[in-house]
């Protein structure tokens, strides 16, 4: 069988422990028997981010801004823990918070359908996108351990040299402080790339913050996206037939409880992180989830919205057989390679894509799935798999 051929790479960011062990399974057997796969590839492992004092986290950001499509394993941000396990220089950041920062990018995950796998919400017909705000807020915060009374101040000074001082708190015990911020030039891409990506799938879109309390900070969101939309959108939306409004995330939580979903949530970067992976289990599983970081300016990086199922690859690492559920990692692999062929003029290359995709859900709908969806499916009788035999089972329809 003469193998699909690439004109230009993908930017390829390895990961660490079982997804990483999963990468490699995929790329064995179901792309390199396929594809001639080209790809620009970059070390995320922890181990190799230390070694390089992370700047192969930035090297691989860059590559995606020039080779406008990436694909990217779960990868660990390490805590106290990990800075021992791992013998760390330093608790490095989030290699996903780089990588957002420096793309200036709009998260956007969907859960993937499928039959068998039905959502815990029963009134839940179609998929519901979290657009996730990629920068900022908590995932860029400077804190402070407070440790006795005193005065704590909101200082900012102006180039003139001139100061605006808000009281945060007057200590007289212990406490803690933190600090967060944003910028009106990201605001301002988040709104654009939502609108957009709303206009490409024809679905309406919501935005939810808390301006009522927040009567600067999230309001200033709020502010900005009604005025872009007004601007350049509103036209856009009816002719489209789509519609896009603003309410308190209160009322959002509540509201997507009762919908039949088939819309694009928006959020700020915390809330959209928390609500993706609410929305992804109650779906079914974290493992059946895409995830798309898109630029204003076009670029695109596909990873999956899980971890790096830290408790799987330990067992792995004893000899012990795994089961673990490879669906968004290779989602992410279909998702750049879709792109990459629509990019290129590469129509084959889409079309692989979708095979892989409806071989992949082909697999789950006969019953031969990875434990954690054999323990929630109302399919009859399903067959366990192991890790490596679930992606034999799929390589399998493909040929």
């Amino acid at each position: 069988m003469k193998k699909i051929a690439m004109t230009t790479p993908l930017v390829e960011m390895d990961g660490d422990e079982m997804t990483r062990i999963i990468w490699q399974l995929i790329k064995d057997e179901l792309l390199h028997p396929f594809i001639d796969l080209k790809t620009e590839y970059y070390d995320l492992g922890l181990e190799h981010r230390n070694e390089t004092d992370d700047r192969v986290t930035i090297e691989a950001a860059e590559a995606t801004k020039r080779l406008g499509v990436a694909v990217k394993c779960a990868t660990i941000t390490p805590n106290a823990a990990r800075v021992d396990e791992y013998h760390l220089k330093k608790m490095w950041k989030s290699p996903n918070g780089t990588i957002r920062a420096a793309l200036d990018g709009t998260v956007f995950r969907t859960p993937i359908q499928v039959a068998g796998i039905e959502p815990c919400v029963r009134n839940w017909k179609k998929p519901i996108t979290i657009a996730r705000h990629a920068y900022g807020d908590v995932y860029k915060n400077t804190e402070i351990r407070v440790s006795g009374p005193g005065k704590v101040e909101l200082v900012y000074t102006k180039a003139d040299g001139s100061e605006v001082r808000e009281l945060i708190h007057d200590f007289d015990g212990a406490g803690v402080v933190q600090g967060i911020h944003n910028t009106d030039a990201s605001i301002e891409s988040f709104a654009r790339s939502c609108f957009e990506y709303a206009l490409s799938t024809k679905q309406d879109i919501w935005f939810a913050t808390k301006d009522t309390i927040s009567k600067i900070y999230d309001h200033r969101f709020k502010d900005i996206f009604q005025d872009i939309y007004d601007r350049e959108y509103a036209p856009r939306f009816d002719e489209a037939g789509i519609e896009y409004f603003y309410t308190l995330i209160d009322d959002a939580v509540a509201r997507v409880m009762k919908a039949e979903g088939g819309f694009i949530w928006a959020c700020k970067n915390y809330d959209g992180d928390v609500m993706s992976d609410m929305v992804s289990s109650a779906f079914g599983s974290l493992a059946m989830m895409t995830s798309v970081l898109v630029s204003p300016s076009g670029v695109y990086e596909y990873e999956a919205a899980h971890g790096t199922v830290q408790r799987h690859y330990y067992k792995h690492l004893k000899g012990e057989e795994t089961s673990t559920n490879s669906v968004a990692t290779i989602f992410a692999w279909t998702g750049a390679l879709r792109k990459r062929g629509e990019l290129d003029n590469l129509p084959e290359l889409a079309e692989f894509a979708d095979r892989l995709e409806h071989a992949t859900l082909a697999t789950i709908e006969s019953g031969e799935m990875t434990g954690d969806l054999a323990r929630i499916t109302t399919l009859p009788n399903p067959k366990t798999l192991s890790t490596k035999d679930f992606i034999l089972s799929i390589a399998q329809r493909l040929k």
